[in-house]
């Protein structure tokens, strides 16, 4: 290998070995006695001999420091630019290694790439736009966006706005409503998870419209302005629609004005004693949690709300929830 060393005279030393064949390693020194060794190699070494040599480093060290290395801590190898992308952030920046064996879907729409991962531990992962939606595993979502088996759905009006994977209709459909609709603008979405996320949707993605369920493939804003127009109530509006907003409407000018512009609208739909289900962020980002609440009492009618917090299993992080209500206005 050949060996490259810069020495600062207060700032330690930098060494650099690179092999023939790309390999190389980064030595780094600080004054204060912190030691980094970076290791990279293209597609040379396997899993076990990287530890093999990782170990010959590490007793190395210890030999040179005469075992007056205090603390040792190595992290795993990143593999980048592998077949198969096993990195995605978490909501709050933080980056997450899945166990993805397989991508099992993969497909470009009119408004988002579509990605269905098999993981492990999680089974299939809906991934859309670069964003975790919902994993098989992640049961715990529904039942919270559905308010945690504290509602009665039997003879209900209920409204789904997004909820592509189906698992929310599924579930729903389970407790005898009088008439769900879900309204979900990519239909690709439902024909990646029709047939690969099942353990999620059932079979109720195979038709659009059920004995008590319809799904209709349309921008919901249209629809809910629709709805408002004719006076149609409901029992349940649930709001189950991606993190970056999808929409046709030129009225999106931001993400906060598109986000109060669904809660007016799903508010002019909603019965007096109707709730408002939604998804809310990572209990870590504070300031975007508070800022949605800010926009809560922002609506053209007064408004209550209650939150909890749920732990999604594939999001590897705590999640709120909210649940949102007309406040009476009996004088």
């Amino acid at each position: 290998m050949t060996e490259t060393i810069h020495n600062w005279e207060d700032h330690g030393y930098l060494a650099t070995y690179v092999s023939k064949n790309g390999s190389f390693a980064n030595l780094r020194i600080y004054p204060h006695g912190l030691v980094l060794v970076d290791v990279q190699s293209c597609n040379d070494l396997s899993g076990g001999e990287i530890e093999q040599l990782l170990n010959k480093i590490e007793e190395r060290m210890k030999e040179l420091c005469h075992r007056n290395i205090k603390r040792v801590k190595r992290l795993p190898a990143i593999v980048r630019g592998d077949a198969i992308d096993k990195y995605w952030p978490t909501a709050d920046g933080r980056l997450v290694e899945y166990d993805i064996d397989e991508v099992v879907y993969d497909e470009e729409s009119a408004y988002q790439n579509i990605k269905i991962l098999h993981s492990k531990q999680f089974g299939n992962i809906l991934i859309l736009s670069g964003d975790v939606n919902l994993a098989e595993s992640d049961l715990a979502y529904t039942q919270a966006i559905m308010g945690s088996g504290k509602e009665d759905y039997t003879d209900k009006e209920v409204l789904i706005l997004g909820g592509g994977d189906g698992g929310i209709l599924y579930e729903i459909v389970k407790l005898k409503p009088k008439m769900v609709t879900m309204v979900e603008i990519d239909q690709m979405v439902i024909d990646g998870c029709r047939k690969y996320m099942r353990k999620t949707c059932g079979d109720v993605l195979d038709n659009l419209k059920g004995e008590c369920y319809q799904v209709l493939i349309e921008d919901c804003i249209p629809v809910l302005k629709r709805y408002a127009k004719e006076e149609r109530m409901f029992d349940y509006v649930i709001n189950d629609l991606t993190a970056v907003p999808i929409s046709t409407s030129p009225e999106e000018d931001s993400t906060w004005e598109f986000l109060r512009m669904i809660l007016d609208l799903s508010m002019k739909v909603l019965k007096p004693d109707g709730k408002y289900f939604t998804q809310g962020n990572c209990v870590n980002l504070t300031e975007a949690l508070t800022l949605y609440e800010e926009q809560l009492g922002r609506l053209y009618c007064p408004v209550a709300f209650s939150k909890e917090v749920v732990c999604v299993p594939s999001y590897m992080e705590l999640w709120v929830f909210y649940t949102i209500w007309k406040k009476r206005t009996d004088v």
